[in-house]
């Protein structure tokens, strides 16, 4: 097969394609370029390449790319059978959980799918969690989370976005973690890439509304009081909201003719 038969990434500011030796890093970019391409269907599914046209196309040894693809074949998204070769795989295969294929996802042309199926794996469980914190959470943790909203609140009306995001992360984390729930835990880091991809790309209002606002403020206060059903639906309020703002704000880049950007 030639490196014609693969469908590669467009030639990128500190592409690999160019390099002729590895270097540090080098192993990341490739997986990265791979990644993306994988998630933004350049390489569609049943797609099939030799790691031979691989490292020709990219100028790196045969290590770099066999453990860019021993990375991606963890992920579920190729496969390598001997005589064969390398075969992309459907979505339906891959670890949609893992973080790296969620920042290729929300790195490309489906972004908003990505973040609304994020958010509404964060509507089942957010609010559960923060039902669980009320009943659960120590006080100092309680504490710690009425201080999170009220500096919240200040930074969502200063128009202060890295304050919010940073904030905003160590809110929901700390809700999570007094869940006492360790799978609720360990779904902090996807959480803080949602939020982190709203941010980034230009789809989280400068100037949160009061009511999303006041929502955290709720959600802090209903916990503090050991309010369960209080803390649920004010927590569910947030991720209702964020659906809606979200609609919104797709709807105005459809108006512009821009989907893959905000």
């Amino acid at each position: 097969m030639s490196d014609s038969d693969v469908t590669g990434p467009p030639h990128l500011h500190g592409s690999v394609a160019s390099r002729t030796h590895d270097a540090p890093g080098l192993h990341s970019q490739v997986l990265d370029e791979l990644g993306q391409a994988i998630c933004e269907g350049r390489m569609p599914a049943g797609a099939t390449f030799t790691t031979e046209a691989l490292e020709n196309k990219y100028q790196v040894s045969r290590s770099v790319i066999r453990e860019s693809l021993r990375a991606l074949e963890a992920m579920g998204m190729v496969t390598s059978k001997r005589r064969v070769g390398n075969r992309v795989l459907p979505m339906s295969e891959w670890n949609v959980y893992d973080l790296s294929v969620i920042r290729w996802r929300l790195a490309g042309h489906g972004r908003i799918a990505q973040l609304r199926s994020l958010t509404q794996l964060r509507t089942a469980i957010e609010p559960e969690a923060a039902k669980l914190a009320a009943s659960r959470g120590a006080l100092t943790q309680a504490s710690d989370l009425m201080g999170l909203a009220g500096r919240l609140w200040a930074a969502g009306r200063s128009g202060d976005q890295d304050e919010f995001l940073t904030l905003d992360i160590q809110f929901h984390s700390l809700v999570m973690e007094m869940s006492g729930n360790e799978m609720f835990t360990r779904l902090n880091n996807l959480v803080s890439e949602v939020l982190i991809g709203r941010t980034n790309y230009g789809l989280m209002p400068q100037f949160p509304h009061d009511e999303a606002l006041q929502m955290h403020v709720d959600v802090a206060n209903a916990i503090q009081s050991g309010n369960a059903d209080a803390a649920g639906a004010s927590m569910l309020g947030i991720m209702t909201r964020t659906i809606r703002e979200m609609g919104q704000i797709w709807d105005q880049n459809l108006q512009h003719g821009t989907t893959s950007t905000a």
